[in-house]
């Protein structure tokens, strides 16, 4: 009799480390995802970046032009 008692807690106990195996996995998998959403925030902030340098070396590009018709 002890001894199924102490194979059911044994039996409870792997249960439980399997429950915090998993907790840890999805608490891993959901910091990869914050890490992926910061990583595509700053992939979008350097595009818009290189955007307004675009735009400004265009405006340089066509006063340039335009002070050399004159």
């Amino acid at each position: 009799m002890q001894g199924n008692a102490l194979t059911i807690q044994a039996d409870a106990l792997t249960i439980q480390a399997d429950v915090l195996t998993m907790q840890a996995d999805a608490l891993t998998m959901q910091a990869d995802a914050l890490t992926m959403q910061a990583d595509a925030l700053t992939m979008q902030a350097d595009a818009l970046a290189l955007q307004g340098i675009a735009k400004f070396n265009w405006l340089r590009i066509n006063e340039m032009l335009y002070l050399k018709l004159d």
